[in-house]
């Protein structure tokens, strides 16, 4: 294996190398800052930081998927893989309060920075690692923008682990950028 990289499970987002949004605990400094996140239904700044996905602002496949979809409906349990700092976890809370809406990444800081926004916005958003989360726990919908750049052999295990959890009636809406593999 080359060197800076560790191995690890794929069910759980832990492939990382050097200061990267999906390494475990980012070696990068923290400068947190805020961005905005502006929808017809919802205008916030959000904390973001060095070291997680899209730290200079709402990334465009996010913002897409917000956009075109993420209306959750009657749904009651609702899952965002790769979570980030939250711009999707923090917009299906908000259009959906009665639902439990839980939020996972593998990047300590982006945990962190998703729960302190949570809180911030007032929104009830149950935020932990991939292997901290109730293994009986399903979800009516799963919501995400997922983290294509661990690669297809890492990704498609990945997705099945979550996929495996939705309700007999669940449905998941994903966004992929099309030159990044959204075709496969």
């Amino acid at each position: 294996m080359p060197q800076g990289r560790r191995a690890a499970s794929p069910d759980t987002l832990h492939i990382v190398t050097e200061s990267h949004y999906f390494d475990g605990d980012p070696s990068v400094k923290s400068n947190v800052r805020q961005v905005p996140l502006h929808l017809s239904d919802l205008s916030v700044e959000l904390d973001v930081d060095r070291g997680v996905f899209s730290s200079t602002k709402v990334d465009e496949g996010t913002q897409v998927l917000l956009v075109e979809a993420a209306r959750p409906r009657a749904a009651k349990a609702i899952l965002d893989v790769g979570c980030g700092y939250g711009p999707i976890a923090c917009a299906v809370a908000k259009r959906a309060p009665s639902a439990k809406v839980w939020a996972v990444d593998v990047n300590s800081r982006a945990r962190d920075l998703c729960a302190s926004n949570a809180k911030r916005l007032g929104l009830d958003i149950s935020v932990h690692a991939p292997e901290d989360m109730p293994a009986d726990q399903r979800f009516d919908l799963i919501v995400s923008n997922p983290p294509i750049r661990i690669g297809k052999k890492n990704l498609h295990p990945l997705l099945e682990l979550w996929l495996d959890r939705l309700t007999p009636d669940g449905h998941a809406e994903l966004v992929v950028h099309k030159h990044l593999g959204s075709d496969s």
